[in-house]
Parts: structure tokens; sequence; C-alpha cells
């Protein structure tokens, strides 16, 4: 059984994670009862799980990692206190990758996350794996965790749960412990739409600035941007969500070799169901996705290195205590980060100071921002509404794929949202997972790392996929993850079409 929910009433995280949850099992009480005594009671169905790299009142938050252990911040994140006001109760603590660096939730210093409901040899998906496995077994009606190139959108595809990235700068960042922080967002993730729906629109965090965050988008900014969008006014998915008359876009460099044939497939009946609703469906082109999954590997890292300079267990983190000195080779603090970060820490941290060193620096880092910015001008490119932060481009024909048709003399048909698999395949074996190397693990966010280096909100849906009844592994991996991308702030459109959306992709109970 996944052990990944951790409670504030021990301060060693390994403590936590294995006496006191197994004390909850032996004692048979729900993890909503472990938690009331210490948290108010506004209600069974406001129960909030929050990743361990969000800071959270009463609970302890390591980010997975032996140099964090027993770190307790004494103050809520923005967006947990935001929840807290409108009625959340923050139940616990849930397990990650260390310090978001990781595809399966395997990467934590105290523990794997495991899949649950009969899944439980196979990945959860990660970083976030543990927030999605909390909603999965109804243990949180919605639960936080952060997404920097998919880690809310891939385990939300791994357990058929909904996993929710907006738009960059929306959800304060205060109080997260920093990944990457030109990519990092808070993300939502719930059994249903509307939870995640009722919380963006119906709370309006939209429109909650936060000074103390500086990548939280302006007051004047998000003005400015929710009168240029629908859906806003009110949470009301079925006035917004309408599927007629929308066009949705089937990016062609998505279909990779690497697509397993059933996902394939079940995201063509998806694409067929649109059609089946009044919706329109036709291939665009992103030429730059191609570079975009090596572009996020080298700006992630470097500043991912630059993030954890910090922590040396002088400033920051646990000192290794084991010997009398620190030092090695003259180095004061290397024996602390080399006990206290984990092996994929410690292979980002090398890859991230190599690629900002002033030997490397240009061919690589500086290459990526360039690539990062085609990526979001081939966005930009394809949605007909424009982004309200950069200046409208026409497209280049000559970068354009010959399977894309023109709509006229002007250039292709533009699109309401992009319709894409979230994961390449369904979960792996957890066994298989650790049999990985590196470049396996990274190639799984090949379909969610593009909106986030555009910033774009995307959401990931349960979809069903054709399943061979002989075959047991099939009927036990019934179910994909199938992607909304849409244009910077339309979040609550996305939201409400998604919504729509769900019970015509999936048609079988999950839950």
């Amino acid at each position: 059984m996944s052990t990944y929910v951790r409670h504030s009433q021990f301060r060693a995280a390994h403590r936590v994670i294995s006496i006191q949850w197994r004390a909850c099992i032996a004692q048979r009480r729900s993890l909503h009862q472990v938690t009331t005594e210490s948290t108010s009671p506004p209600g069974e169905n406001n129960r909030l799980a929050v990743k361990d790299n969000i800071s959270a009142t009463g609970f302890p938050t390591t980010c997975a990692s032996s140099i964090l252990s027993g770190n307790n911040i004494p103050f809520d994140a923005t967006i947990v206190r935001q929840l807290r006001e409108g009625g959340a109760s923050v139940t616990g603590k849930c397990g990650m990758d260390e310090f978001g660096m990781g595809t399966h939730s395997t990467t934590s210093a105290f523990e794997t996350i495991h899949n649950v409901c009969g899944l439980e040899k196979y990945s959860a998906g990660g970083s976030s794996g543990g927030s999605a496995v909390a909603v999965r077994r109804g243990e949180a009606e919605l639960a936080l965790g952060t997404d920097t190139g998919g880690s809310v959108r891939m385990p939300a595809a791994y357990t058929g749960t909904v996993g929710f990235k907006p738009s960059y700068g929306m959800l304060s960042r205060w109080g997260v412990v920093p990944y990457a922080n030109s990519l990092d967002t808070v993300g939502l993730l719930a059994k249903t739409v509307g939870p995640i729906g009722a919380a963006i629109v119906g709370q309006r965090l939209h429109m909650k600035h936060d000074h103390n965050d500086p990548t939280s988008l302006p007051l004047t900014a998000r003005e400015r941007c929710t009168t240029e969008r629908r859906g806003y006014g009110s949470w009301n998915p079925i006035q917004e969500g309408a599927i007629k008359g929308l066009t949705f876009g089937i990016p062609v460099e998505y279909n990779v070799d690497e697509l397993d044939s059933r996902i394939r497939r079940g995201w063509l009946t998806a694409a067929h169901k649109i059609e089946e609703l009044g919706g329109r469906v036709i291939p665009v082109s992103l030429p730059s996705t191609k570079n975009a999954l090596s572009a996020y590997y080298v700006i992630a890292p470097a500043e991912a290195a630059s993030n954890l300079s910090k922590y040396d267990g002088i400033r920051y983190g646990q000192r290794n205590e084991e010997q009398a000195s620190d030092s090695f080779e003259g180095i004061l603090y290397a024996k602390t980060r080399d006990t206290g970060f984990g092996s994929e820490v410690k292979r980002r941290i090398l890859l991230g100071s190599y690629t900002l060193s002033s030997e490397a620096i240009d061919n690589y880092f500086i290459q990526a921002q360039k690539v990062r910015r085609l990526v979001r001008r081939d966005f930009d490119r394809v949605f007909k509404l424009s982004n309200p932060l950069e200046d409208q481009q026409p497209f280049d024909l000559s970068e354009m794929e010959d399977t894309v048709q023109l709509e006229n003399k002007f250039g292709p048909a533009q699109v309401d949202f992009l319709l894409c698999p979230t994961a390449p395949t369904t979960p792996p074996l957890l066994e298989d997972v650790m049999k990985q190397t590196p470049l396996d693990s990274y190639m799984n966010d090949v379909f969610t790392v593009p909106a986030s280096l555009a910033g774009l909100p995307a959401i990931s849906i349960p979809m069903d996929i054709p399943v061979d009844a002989t075959k047991e592994e099939e009927r036990l991996l019934n179910f994909g993850g199938l992607q909304l991308i849409g244009q910077y702030w339309d979040d609550a459109r996305l939201l409400s079409v998604a919504d729509v959306l769900s019970p015509h992709v999936l048609q079988q109970k999950l839950f």
C-alpha cells in the first residue's frame, strides 16, 4: 500500500510516513478522522491534500528530501490560505519526487508512491503522484500539486483523475519550494473538473494577485486579460462549455512513434466524439515541438541548480553530522549535499551547473531559451484568441507540415483548443520504471512540456481506450489521459469545455 500522506504529529519524515500511517490503518480510522483534531472542520466535502513542497501550518514540508527532513515552515502558502478561507480543511501532506524531479514519484528519500485501486504494481506518475493517489482513494476532494513540465497532468493520466495546470502567473507560488521558477505552476487535482472550476472561477482565484510572489500577474493585467476572455463571470460549465461551434486542433507532431496504439485510438475516438457534439477537429502544426523536450531539460535543471545552491546545512537544510567535519577536499558542505540529495537531484544539479557555465551557456541555455520563444510563438499562431501578453505574429507557411491544409490564402485554420494525449503510454510497471534510464523517463513528458514552456493552461481528463478482454493488463489499464490546451488566460473556458466533454470521452465508471 502506498504511504504517501504525512501528518504533523511526527517531526522526522520517515517516521511520519511509516508509523503514523500504519497506526491509522490498524485503528481503521479514515484520513479525515485522524486530522480533524488539528484542523478546522468546515465540512467533509472540502478536504484538501497538499503536496509536500507546499507549506501548510501544522505539517512538515520536506520536499521528499533528506536534506529537509523534519523541516517545518511556520506559515501557509498563499494558495493554501486562500483555499482554507474558502472552507477547505487540510487533511495531510502528499508524497512526491524529491524536489519535484521525477516522472513516476520514485525519487523520494522516504518512499515510492504506488498507484491504487488494483494498480499497486504500476506507476502513479510524478512528481505529484501522492496528490493524485489521495484523490483517487477518496481521501481528499481536491489536492494541490505543482506542475513544472507535467507533474500534475501526468499523475492524473496514470490514476484516472483530473489534473489542471493554470496559466503561468495565475496562482501564487509564495510558500511553494521552487524547482524552476519560470516553469513552476501550482496545479489542482480532483476526481472531476467541477471542484477545480469552482476553485479557480467560483472562488475567483484568477483575480487574486499576491504581492509576495514576483511571478504573480499584477491586478491590472489580470483585469485586462479577464475582460478579453469568456467564462469568468461565474462557474457555469453548461453555459460556457458548449462544444458545438468550437474548433479543436490535433498537432500532427504529437503523433510520435513512441505513442502506444491504444492511447492513439483513444485519442482519435475522443476526436470523433467532439465531432458528434458539433465541434470541428482539424490538424495543426507546431513545428518547434520536436525541440521542446530538449529545451525543457536544459532550462529546468539550470534553474534548479541555482535554486538548490542554498541547501548547504549552514543556511538551509539538515547538516551532515556523522563525522567531525563536513568538508571534503576543501569544500565545506560537500558531504551535506552528497548525503542530503538523491541521485536524480544531483544529476540535475550537475547538468544545470554545466549548462550555466561560461563555456556552455551560449550553446545550451541561451539556445534553449530561443527554442522556448519559438514554442510559444507556434502556440500563439494556431489559437484563434491572441495572447494578451504577446504581439500577434503571422504564420510562416514554409515551416508548416504538408499534412496541414490552408483555410484560406492567409494560412491554416485557427483553433479554440488543442487536443492530444497526456502521456504516451498507460501507467508502466514500477518494476520496469526502476530499470529505465533517465532519458527513457524524461521521454514521458513529451506531450506535457510544450504547454509548460509556453505558460499555457492545460488539463488532463481520463478517457476510454480500447481493451482486449483476453489480456488481464489491458482490463486493468482501461483508461488513458486526454489533454486539452488553451490560449493564455483562457482557463475558465478550458475548464468548462473539459467538464462538458469528460462524460463523453469516459463512459465507464472509474470511481
